[in-house]
Parts: structure tokens; sequence; C-alpha cells
């Protein structure tokens, strides 16, 4: 049974926004160790390509910025989603999924996390891709995932997307720690790392979080 949920309960709503947004994009890459590792026997199957996206999306920015010019981090939340393993593990990621015909990775990435959390959100910035290589049903697939930075628009966690286990708001600060994967775990240390900047361009913009 699915449930929304697992994390802090926090649930951003109000009126949907077009903010216009200016950030530097920030890239990296990682590179994760698939669950069926690719080994020298799978060098006969054939190969496929396959790019998704994604990213987090972030609540509270503007408003964790203090008077002092200091960033509140307790005020910043994250939405993920959580799915379960061969072995009955609830895992936590990014929402992320696979790039439509003539689709730019920014739409898919904003598709992709309504679809999965019910939160709408708008890209403001790049933070990296993941690339690795994993086996499935006789095929090398060798995957991509281009990973953004989302602003909350509006919406509420929902449960109807079949693939996805669990959505929840985290704190910010849970983020690492709650992320299954080591790459991803990679990036949101990076993305950790700019929030300060990020929390003073919007607080400097005017912008706020819908309500």
């Amino acid at each position: 049974e699915r449930r929304a949920g697992g994390g802090d309960r926090h649930t951003p709503r109000g009126p949907r926004t077009s903010p216009a947004r200016q950030a530097a994009p920030r890239q990296s890459t990682a590179r994760r160790s698939p669950a069926r590792p690719v080994t020298a026997e799978h060098n006969d199957l054939p190969t496929s390509v396959e790019t998704s996206a994604g990213g987090l999306v972030l609540s509270g920015l503007p408003e964790a910025v203090q008077p002092d010019g200091s960033v509140d981090f307790s005020r910043i939340y994250v939405a993920l989603i959580g799915r379960l393993d061969r072995r009955g593990r609830l895992l936590w990621s990014m929402p992320k999924g696979h790039i439509e015909p003539d689709e730019s990775h920014h739409a898919t990435a904003e598709r992709e996390v309504w679809e999965e959390t019910g939160i709408a959100g708008e890209v403001f910035a790049d933070l990296g891709t993941i690339d690795y290589w994993f086996v499935s049903d006789g095929v090398r697939i060798h995957k991509t995932v281009h990973h953004h930075l989302l602003q909350y628009v509006d919406g509420d966690l929902n449960d109807e997307d079949p693939e996805v286990t669990e959505v929840a708001w985290l704190p910010v600060s849970h983020l690492v720690e709650r992320l299954a994967y080591a790459d991803e775990r990679t990036l949101a240390r990076q993305a950790y790392d700019r929030l300060p900047d990020l929390a003073r361009a919007d607080a400097a913009a005017g912008r706020a979080t819908p309500r």
C-alpha cells in the first residue's frame, strides 16, 4: 500500500506562480555502483543507452535568511520519493524519469517531480549528472541521469504514482543521511553547500515560498 509521509510534516501550498529565475549552473558528475554489476561475462550482450532527468525540490529558501544574513537551514525542506527494493527495503531517492522525445531536461525534471510527488516545481539551476551501467533482461544499459534544483511552486504530496511507495517532505539537514545511493548523496552535499547563496539570492530578489 502506498502512503504519503515518512518525514516531517511540511506541506507548502498556495497559488501557482511563475517567478523568473537566474542562477549560475554548476555541473558535476557522479558514478553509481549498480545493483547488478556489469562484468566481463556481459561484454557480448546488446547495449542500450537511457537518459533521465529529475532533481531536488526546495521549499523555504528565502524565508531561511535571517536579518543578520545567516541562513536557518531548519526552514528549508526537500521532497523525496521512496521505493521498495527486492528485499523489501524502503530506499529514498530524488524523483526522476525518462526523457520523452523532443522534451528538454528541465521539462522532464519538472514533469517527473509532478508525477512522482504531486509537487509542482520550477528548475532554477543545474545540479549535476549521474552515470552508471546495469544489466536488465539480457541488455547492458548505460544510463545517465541529469539532476536539477527546483523551487517549490505549489501542490501537495500524493500517492498516485504506482511506481513510488512513499513520498515525503524532509528537512534539508536530513537529506544526505536519508538518500540511499552514494552518488545522489554526493550531489546532495554539493546542493547543501550552495543553499546559503541560493537562499540569499531568492531573498534579495523579493521571492517567497507560496503559501
